[in-house]
């Protein structure tokens, strides 16, 4: 059967879109207005049922909501890009950001296997790194690395390699889901692995539930930093050689003072 140019536009005319919005950390008014108005506007909404909690206000009666449980990204995204096809404006919700430890990525995985049409939107939102480090101070000032330390689809022998790598350069270095209940050392590795290469004074940040009710903010050191609390919804910064604590923050000098002497530079007018 041979299927005509106007047919095959018909066909791509009946799907949809999907939209695959990033929420922020968790609180409403760090939700960003492009993604806001994405959520707003959609005929579906589809996500993991923590995230879809934060933004109810968002969401109206007349919307229809898919929610799903934690582990069932495939499905949850599977079924978003299905309501696509069909003609559907939906939107995937993730957490923090679409293209960081999200759903982005296996969307436009889905897309290439599945052969969809449909159009693809990513809006991006703010990272848990981000919100962690503005609570913290100014820890990412200078290069840093973001790994994750769960296992459950990378081979921890190559988290170790780019947990050394990030140690040995001296990268400031973000840690996501360093612990859970049926895995509780992979985090105590990383610590061994980051004290190879730096002082245990370093400083460290801890966050959990960053702009969140239950927020919860703590500044140690990499040699006293398994002494705190540490779950699967924490966030650690580990500090380069430069790192220092001022008062309550972290601060990762960008080299501004020993570039242009900020201690002594004042201006022909003494100001």
């Amino acid at each position: 059967m041979t299927i005509s140019s106007t047919e095959t536009e018909q066909q791509k005319q009946q799907h949809g879109a999907l939209t695959v919005v990033g929420t922020g950390p968790g609180a409403e008014d760090l939700i960003t207005p492009r993604a806001r108005q994405a959520i707003e506007q959609a005929e579906v909404v589809v996500g993991y049922k923590t995230y879809l909690d934060l933004i109810r206000p968002c969401i109206s009666a007349e919307q229809e909501v898919l929610s799903s449980a934690m582990m069932q990204e495939i499905d949850r995204c599977r079924r978003a890009l299905e309501l696509a096809d069909s003609g559907k404006a939906v939107v995937l919700v993730c957490g923090g950001d679409p293209g960081i430890y999200a759903m982005a990525g296996l969307v436009y995985e889905l897309v290439q296997d599945t052969g969809s049409t449909s159009k693809i939107e990513i809006i991006p939102g703010i990272a848990a790194l981000n919100a962690c480090a503005a609570v913290l101070g100014a820890p990412l000032m200078h290069d840093f690395a973001a790994i994750s330390l769960s296992d459950l689809m990378t081979p921890w022998e190559l988290i170790e390699k780019r947990l050394q790598a990030a140690a040995m350069a001296d990268f400031v270095t973000v840690i996501y889901n360093p612990k859970s209940k049926k895995r509780a050392e992979q985090i105590v590795r990383a610590q061994e692995i980051m004290l190879e290469h730096r002082d245990p004074q370093t400083p460290v940040g801890i966050v959990s539930g960053a702009s969140r009710e239950h927020e919860s903010v703590c500044l140690t050191t990499l040699g006293a930093m398994l002494d705190q609390e540490i779950g699967m919804q924490t966030t650690v910064i580990i500090g380069n050689a430069a790192t220092f604590i001022f008062g309550d923050k972290m601060v990762t000098p960008r080299g501004y003072s020993a570039k242009y002497s900020l201690d002594d530079k004042k201006d022909k007018k003494g100001r």
